[in-house]
């Protein structure tokens, strides 16, 4: 079984060799990762030698309009679905509250739509306003000890009525991995649209969305080594059914049906980095020529032990302390490496402690206002947040454990 090389891993960002960087740990990627050079030298190039309007006759704009192409069918291989049922979009706000827009269109009064109070707001609010419209709005609340979402409270909440249940691949806070595939095989037996938000889980290996049964799932390219873009997936037949917000004359295409404003065709080609850096980081590891899904299963897996190797001695520390309240899993198997502590004092300012150890955090509520008083945690004081993903070193660890004795 293949090791990650991590001076291999590390040498892919530009932003370890920045000396303005050099000494600093990174741990707030959970609000956005380092760019790959492979995003980066694309981004470059289109905007030097292809800024122009695509899709044109000319060279410089036929580049252009194929690197776009590119970008998106080459994202729809690793993920397994049709490349016409991906859609970019300004953010993935952007685009669920776009995709919320459709469904109050489509939906009538009385009609129930389910969301969970363990989401970021992103892919909760835009869902809950649709309660304007007559639409009920049922909440799926978390064990209020653990942060965890109950199968069996979904159950009860099922029925005739429900025609969307929204979740999360991951807690932005939580950290803990749901079962996606089985709850939508709940969803859809119920005969219901399952909604994934896979922002907090997409940094950490882009998800074989065929094989989770997802009708929808969303998640954002600057927390995954990309662009600030934000890309969606939905099912063909859905995307059919839904009212279009696009142009009217864009009716007929999916991936334009859900993106009313211009895209930015720069941020998309650029999209195709990433891509790149799946498929240099499986041939560096692997031997054999396979499919992209299959690289992308392959990177994921690779990426989730080394993460769980490094995540395993951060929670025995925290689990030997008590002035800290570690949300989520003490356990380091079937969770990602986002760690949300509880403190005596404003997250916020023990980040702001740490910067002085070299250590990049980030404290306050991270957009979960909802789930924070779902765990008794006041969202004025909110969490320290410690998130990394694989091209974290473990001298980075001890390091950051150094600093949490020295500010605890």
């Amino acid at each position: 079984m293949s090791k990650l090389e991590i001076d291999f891993i590390r040498a892919q960002f530009p932003a370890f060799d920045e000396p303005s960087l050099e000494g600093q740990a990174f741990f707030e990627n959970a609000g956005g990762s380092y760019t790959s050079k492979f995003v980066i030298d694309r981004l470059h190039r289109y905007y030097t030698q292809r800024k122009v309007q695509p899709y044109g006759p000319y060279d410089a704009s036929r580049l252009a309009g194929e690197e776009m192409d590119e970008a998106r069918s080459r994202l729809a291989g690793v993920l397994n679905i049709p490349a016409n049922d991906l859609s970019f979009g300004p953010s993935t706000t952007q685009n669920t509250y776009v995709l919320a827009q459709a469904f109050r269109q489509m939906l009538s009064e009385g009609d129930v739509v389910i969301v969970t109070n363990q989401d970021h707001e992103a892919n909760s609010g835009p869902w809950r306003r649709l309660a304007e419209s007559g639409i009920e709005v049922r909440e799926w609340a978390v064990d209020p000890d653990s942060g965890f979402l109950n199968l069996s409270d979904l159950a009860d909440l099922l029925d005739e009525k429900v025609k969307l249940v929204t979740f999360p691949h991951v807690s932005n806070i939580v950290g803990q991995i749901n079962p996606v595939a089985e709850i939508c095989g709940m969803v859809q037996a119920a005969g219901a649209v399952a909604c994934v938000d896979g922002v907090s889980f997409a940094p950490h290996g882009l998800p074989d969305i065929k094989a989770l049964g997802a009708d929808i799932y969303l998640f954002s390219a600057y927390k995954t080594y990309g662009p600030h873009q934000g890309i969606m997936y939905v099912r063909s037949d859905l995307a059919e059914k839904l009212p279009n917000q696009g142009h009217y004359f864009n009716a007929g295409s999916a991936y334009k049906r859900f993106t009313p404003a211009g895209p930015d065709h720069a941020q998309i080609a650029a999209s195709a980095g990433m891509v790149d850096y799946i498929e240099a980081v499986h041939d560096r590891h692997f031997d054999g020529d396979v499919s992209l899904d299959q690289k992308g299963r392959a990177t994921l897996e690779l990426q989730a032990r080394y993460e769980t190797e490094l995540l395993a001695p951060l929670l025995e520390y925290l689990r030997g302390r008590n002035d800290v309240r570690l949300i989520g899993s003490d356990k380091a198997e079937g969770r990602v490496p986002t760690i949300a502590l509880g403190l005596g004092r404003p997250g916020g300012e023990v980040a702001k402690d740490l910067a002085a150890h070299g250590v990049m955090a980030g404290g306050g509520d991270f957009y979960a206002v909802r789930l924070l008083k779902g765990l008794g945690i006041d969202p004025e004081h909110g969490v320290l947040r410690l998130s990394f993903v694989h091209y974290t070193a473990r001298s980075e660890i001890e390091q950051l454990m150094k600093a949490l004795d020295r500010v605890l």
